[in-house]
Order: structure tokens, then sequence, then C-alpha cells
């Protein structure tokens, strides 16, 4: 029986996604084993009653268990999903609501940006604590991140801990892969695909069929709508060449031509603050799992596309081999990215396990978009594994969006008062002096801060 833990269930609908293609899996009934792992008890308790939920719809038979305890959730583990939200919402509120003081506009802040940083500061500790949890616990489990930022936490693990059984798993490769099919008139099984880079700035290398490039037919589609070109995706594929597997949304902040124009994010149609909007909706989402389960009513999830996290375990448990879009350490996978950083490659999935693909080198102007996303990436990682403060207004201060928009000094204030802000959700070395302090004499009493 295969031992799944999930650590961080609070997203109802990627625990419902999930899972589902998990129990639906004709092959895995009654050989499935499901732990349930998170600190808020009231989110822990929905995820139980969801599961058992979709089990009964599915009759897949699974033994269902919820571990308050994450080091008990962890021994014995063979596969481990991992989706972590420190803070919650009160902390991504944070992250816009003071930026958005100073003048910067951010639309997600999860990856780069000053929400990006943030976030990271908060959550590398975490995984790193996971990785060592996991070498110590679970030594031949793999992990797979559905965690943002993703870039960051796998370079922080790999680096830290030497536990080399990480994979990120997001769905936005595959979810361009569908719809640029589609632009064109075609199946998805038509169509060769080749994407590679970072996690949300990853580029479209191979789009074919029939042995010829299929963008010749995709600028046709975007020349006969006008619509379908206001878009930042579509802005940055028509100048750089290769199109972004990135939502517009997301790539508007990781470049310095966009957020700090009004008219332009009104030309592209770009939300500020959109992630605050889909913060809600998850909210939303939560509640309605909660009342339909109340109800009784059917919720599990008959998808012809899986959910990448899902497709990997599925490939693992079964030995059916699949072609999954994984961010790992860049050990000669993209020969003009650093050696080490986390990188998005295809990867072959099967029953011994994930094996990413070298791609070789990147058109120049791509990694040199990468290499600019990746001095915030290493930065935030150096500042929480150095325990250096100094590195997080580094990271800030490089950071294209942020330095488009303000000058130094305000560069410098802001990171001042979000640390502030976040005080005990941060890495010790990152604190203001006085929360470090309290921290050390909670250490000596024997109680964690």
């Amino acid at each position: 029986m295969a031992r799944i833990v999930f650590v961080g269930v609070g997203d109802v609908e990627l625990t419902r996604r999930v899972v589902s293609d998990l129990l639906l899996a004709p092959s895995l009934r009654g050989e499935l084993e499901i732990v349930l792992h998170d600190e808020n008890p009231g989110q822990l308790a929905t995820a139980e009653a969801l599961v058992h939920a979709l089990d009964a719809e599915a009759g897949s038979v699974a033994t269902i268990v919820t571990c308050p305890s994450r080091r008990r959730a962890l021994d014995g583990a063979d596969f481990v999903v991992g989706h972590i939200d420190v803070g919650g919402f009160e902390a991504t509120l944070r992250d816009f609501e003071i930026p958005h003081r100073y003048g910067l506009r951010q639309t997600i802040g999860d990856t780069i940006g000053i929400g990006g940083i943030f976030r990271g500061l908060r959550t590398i500790p975490v995984f790193v604590e996971l990785g060592r949890e996991m070498a110590e616990l679970c030594p031949d489990a793999w992990l797979l991140s559905c965690s943002d930022p993703m870039a960051m936490t796998g370079w922080a693990v790999q680096e830290a801990t030497g536990f080399t059984r990480f994979a990120g798993v997001c769905h936005a490769v595959c979810d361009t892969h569908a719809y640029l099919a589609d632009l064109v008139g075609r199946g998805l099984d038509e169509v060769t695909f080749l994407s590679a880079g970072l996690n949300h700035q990853s580029f479209v290398l191979r789009f074919e069929a029939e042995g010829r490039s299929l963008y010749p037919d995709l600028d046709e589609v975007l020349d006969a709508d006008p619509e379908l070109r206001r878009h930042v995706r579509v802005e940055l594929y028509r100048r750089f060449g290769y199109f972004p597997t990135q939502s517009s949304e997301h790539a508007a902040e990781y470049v310095p031509w966009f957020m700090r124009h009004s008219e332009e994010t009104a030309r592209l149609g770009v939300r500020p603050e959109e992630y605050l909007r889909r913060v809600g909706h998850s909210l939303h989402l939560y509640e309605e799992t909660r009342r339909a389960l109340s109800a009784g009513r059917s919720l599990l999830v008959r998808w012809q596309h899986q959910e990448p996290a899902a497709a990997a375990l599925l490939a693992m448990l079964t030995g059916q081999e699949k072609e999954v879009y994984v961010n790992v350490p860049n050990h000669g996978l993209i020969g003009n990215l650093p050696e080490g950083c986390c990188v998005e490659v295809p990867a072959l999935v099967d029953a011994d396990g994930v094996h990413p693909r070298p791609v070789g080198e990147l058109p120049i102007q791509l990694v040199a978009l990468n290499r600019t996303f990746l001095n915030v990436v290493e930065l935030t990682v150096r500042a929480v594994l150095d325990g250096d403060r100094r590195h997080v207004h580094h990271a800030a201060m490089l950071d294209p969006n942020t330095a488009a928009t303000l000058p130094l000094p305000a560069i410098e204030a802001l990171c001042d008062e979000l640390i502030e802000a976040h005080r005990d959700l941060l890495p010790e070395g990152v604190r203001p002096a006085e929360s470090r302090a309290r921290s050390r004499a909670g250490s000596r009493a024997g109680s964690r801060p």
C-alpha cells in the first residue's frame, strides 16, 4: 500500500483535483493510504470530510488518516505533496497593502516582486525543515511541491538539505500547450511541444506538427484578432519570439515595462491586485465545498487533463510512464542558466521516479530574462540560508518591477516596513532585532515563538 502524505490542505480545490485523479485509477483500488496534515484544525477537518466523500463516490476503498503531527505523518511516506501558505490571507494582504501605499503595483505577488520576496522569506524555511524531516523519516520518498515561489523553495531545499527527491509541479506549462493548440485549431495530441525556463517564466521553444513550426499559424490568428493581441504574454511573444507559458497577470510583474504605466495596464487588460480577487474566490470555494459536503452533493472531479501532481504520482504508482513538466535543480539541464538553480523542464516519470530531460541552451534573449528573474530568486534564498537581512533589500532593489517604480530609499523603507509587519513569520536572521531577542528568550525557556 502506497502512503501519500498531503502537507497543507487548505486549498480544497487542489486537494480535490489531485485526490480525485488518484482515486479514479482502477489499478489503485484498495492500494492507497492518504495521510492529511495541516496546522489549521478546521482546514484539516474539512479536508478529511472531503477525501472521505471522494473515496466513497469513487469506490476506491482508500485508507484515510489525519495527522496533526507532521513528523508522524511523514514517517514511512512514499510520496509527499506540499502546498504550504505561511501566514495565509492576512500575510498576503500585507504583501499588497503596504507596497500599494508606496505606489508599487502588483498583480499576483507570489513569485518574484515584493510579494514574491516576502512569500519566499516565509515559505523557504518551512520547506527546508520539511526536506530535513523527509531525509530523516522517509529518505526514499518524493516531495512534489505545489507551492509558490517554486524557484526559490526548490533551490533552497537542494542547497540546505541535500535532499534530492524534490520536484515542483505547476499547471502553467500544460495549460499553455492546450491553449496554443486550441488557438491554431489542433488537437493537443497532434502537436509536439518543448518548453523550458523557470517556473512562471518558461517559454515554448518548439510548437510543431507534421514536421513544421506552428508559430506562423499562431501569427495569422493573432494578426486577425486585435483582442488576442491585447495581452502581456502576446506582447512578450511578439518581441522575444517565443510564447511565455505563464499568464499575462503573472508575466506583467516580472519585467519593468508594464505595471508602473497605467496606460499600459489598461491597454493590455492587466488588473492590479488580481491575486486578492483570486484569494477571495478561493475562500468562496472553501465555503462552497463545506456546503456541498453537508448537502451530500457530488464532488469527484472527472477531468480529461490531470493535475500535474496527480499525473506524476500516477506514473510512479502504476509504472505507466508520462511526460510531466517539473521544477528541479539545474544539473546540466539548461546549459546557460546557473548550476543548481531550480529550472522548469520536461521529465519522464515512471515507476523508478522523475527523470528530467536536458534541453540544451535557451535562446540568448530568453536566458537574459531568466537571469534577471533569478537575481531576485537567488538573493531571497541567500537572505534565508545566510540569515542576512541585507539581501532582502538587494533582492527588492534588483527586482524589475520594484526598481522601475521606486527609488532606492523608498525600496529600503518598504522592505523594512514589511519585515516589521511580518515579524515572527520570517526567519530569525531577517527579523527585527527585538523579534530575534524574543525568539532567543523563547528558545531558552523551551517554548517555540
